[in-house]
């Protein structure tokens, strides 16, 4: 896999829930909590036009002072992770990295005038790993995470997600992983309930619009209703993924793919194009 340039089927962007920790291969309480949640995750890759040539994964639980990829041919696990059962540590998913892709990511960064870098010592963390455990189980596909800028900049982040449009084209699945409610004090809280399903009414609202309000109304998006309820502030780290995502998705049409109330919160999940 020497070349990214090669013109492919494109491929579309997702922006998928990652779960609590390593909750899919675990007994929880209620025992049901996640099933749906496994259910859509399980059920992605057979929605796409064809496998992906790689994954470009931009994940909630890494944070840079400017953007780093992966640069490792074969990135260990990150268990980070804390308190749940001791097979959760046994988790494996030996997934490729690809330096080739990392590079070309990269470059389009560069290009566009960020600061970038690989890190060749990082792994994978869980918001990788967990889902993908159930999108290709097989782990036969290399895999590039991204990391989110520790500014959290909404516009940033859209604008990075649009320099790194074209991979679609060569065959890359762009992913963004996090949750679209995140709050710790609000699972579990039915306080939270209409606060969190406000939010993501507006959330999907925007994600649906055409592109051009849909980036505006993202890069606002602290003024959404219960925003820092949902997304307390200066910890937002879940939902900018979805920025990239976004940025990434171009003239593609946004699409809410999957939502239920798990812990008592909303959770929605999204697709473009």
């Amino acid at each position: 896999m020497a070349d990214f340039d090669t013109l492919q089927i494109e491929q579309p962007v997702w922006f998928i829930p990652h779960g609590a920790g390593p909750c899919f291969f675990m007994d929880w309480n209620p025992p049901e909590a996640w099933d749906g949640m496994a259910d859509f995750l399980a059920n992605l890759s057979v929605s796409l036009p064809r496998q992906p040539r790689a994954v470009l994964l931009i994940s909630a639980h890494w944070l840079e002072s400017d953007f780093r990829v992966t640069g490792s041919t074969k990135p260990e696990l990150i268990f980070d992770y804390y308190g749940f059962p001791a097979h959760t540590y046994e988790l494996t998913y030996p997934a490729p990295g690809s330096p080739n892709l990392a590079d070309h990511v990269l470059r389009l960064l560069t290009e566009a005038g960020f600061d970038a870098g690989a890190d060749h010592e990082r792994g994978f963390d869980h918001g990788m790993f967990i889902p993908l455990k159930l999108i290709f189980p097989k782990a036969d596909i290399p895999v590039v995470q991204l990391s989110l800028r520790a500014d959290l900049d909404p516009e940033a982040h859209l604008a990075a997600g649009r320099a790194l449009a074209s991979l679609r084209r060569e065959g890359v699945l762009i992913v963004g992983s996090g949750m679209s409610f995140h709050n710790m004090r609000g699972y579990g809280n039915a306080a939270f309930t209409p606060r969190s399903e406000v939010f993501d009414n507006w959330l999907s609202t925007a994600v649906e619009a055409e592109p051009g309000k849909r980036w505006a109304n993202l890069a606002n998006w602290s003024a959404a209703p219960y925003a820092y309820d949902c997304h307390p502030q200066g910890h937002e780290e879940h939902l900018i993924p979805l920025m990239v995502a976004a940025g990434a998705a171009g003239e593609s049409v946004g699409q809410k793919v999957y939502s239920e109330q798990v812990l008592k919160s909303q959770l929605s999940a999204y697709r473009f194009g």
